[in-house]
């Protein structure tokens, strides 16, 4: 099980644990659809998606019940393609497009050239797609560059220069560009990685000034209307496992929380009609919103945070909107 997905069972098996739920962990490694499959095979009332946006697509291609997606960030997961999925992380081609945003609000300048790399997946082209859109919508020039998994330092040679640089790669690939960066002069850089504390264990110093996508923080000053609050998750989850919750975690246990929620509405524990009630809940966890797109099912509520190192340290700098 690979370094999230471990922080994601973990998650769901202490909510599990708080509520009297009986789980059982299937590794969705090497295959995620044996997996569903396996999970589905003993018939339990729900069903907790792979880490990941590959995997959680191989689930849902592969299930046949619904599935409770907290770890595949995409838009893809969507009606009419996955009608039998709730998703409860944003979508990832925020992540980019979040950063630029949050850049011109800051003074990033009509013209100013960005540069965005890419890792040649769903993933990566999800994410490039909609930062190049929104690059030409804020007056922005923009060029893009593909690498394929994993080879992101044969890609760097043939990176040009400009402005702002942006990376959407898989964690490694942005380790990778952040070690190349830090050697080079750009106004900004932004990195898929650089929304999470594991960035700076991987390459200590050279975090300083990153911006990066974040889909949770703990900044103190939540108060979920279901579910505990950040705080008490953050020292729960770190006395159980030694470390501090990332994201993913968070996003695990705010699945069990709002399922748990949709049950109560529902007033039954038969998937679909919790499912339905899903599909009309608006509320917050500890994760911050869940509402759902009533036409496609992707998560709306759930905003995607913009954050800079600065003195080591994670900090929001963007602005976001007001909940209507």
């Amino acid at each position: 099980m690979a370094r999230f997905g471990k922080a994601g069972a973990s998650a769901v098996a202490f909510w599990a644990d708080s509520c009297g739920v009986s789980l059982e962990v299937i590794d969705a490694y090497p295959s995620a659809a044996s997996a569903i499959r396996a999970a589905e095979a003993s018939r339990p009332n729900v069903v907790f998606g792979p880490y990941g946006s590959g995997p959680a697509l191989a689930a849902a291609a592969a299930g046949t019940g619904v599935l409770w997606n907290h770890g595949g960030a995409t838009a893809r997961l969507a009606r009419p393609a996955y009608p039998r999925v709730v998703n409860v992380e944003s979508p990832a081609y925020r992540y980019l497009a979040a950063v630029l945003e949050t850049l011109v609000a800051d003074g990033l300048g009509e013209g100013s050239e960005v540069v965005i790399v890419h890792v040649d997946t769903g993933f990566g082209r999800e994410v490039a797609e909609e930062a190049a859109v929104v690059s030409r919508r804020l007056g922005l020039l923009w060029r893009s560059v593909t690498f394929r998994p994993g080879r992101a330092r044969d890609m760097l040679a043939q990176v040009p220069a400009g402005d702002v640089l942006l990376s959407a790669g898989s964690f490694d690939d942005d380790v990778a560009i952040a070690q190349w960066a830090s050697e080079h002069r750009w106004r900004a850089v932004g990195l898929v990685a650089a929304g999470v504390d594991e960035l700076r264990h991987a390459i200590g110093d050279r975090v300083e000034g990153l911006y990066g996508p974040c889909q949770w923080l703990d900044d103190g000053t939540d108060d979920p209307a279901d579910g505990p609050n950040s705080e008490w998750f953050r020292h729960c989850y770190r006395d159980a496992n030694g470390t501090e919750p990332p994201y993913p975690a968070a996003a695990a246990f705010a699945a069990g929380v709002v399922w748990q929620r949709c049950v109560k509405e529902a007033d039954t524990i038969e998937s679909f009609p919790v499912m339905a009630a899903s599909q009309r809940l608006d509320t917050t966890t500890l994760f911050g919103r869940f509402r759902v797109d009533p036409v496609t099912g992707v998560q709306t509520g759930h905003q995607i945070r913009v954050v800079q190192w600065r003195d080591g340290e994670r900090v929001l700098v963007d602005r976001p909107p007001r909940r209507k």
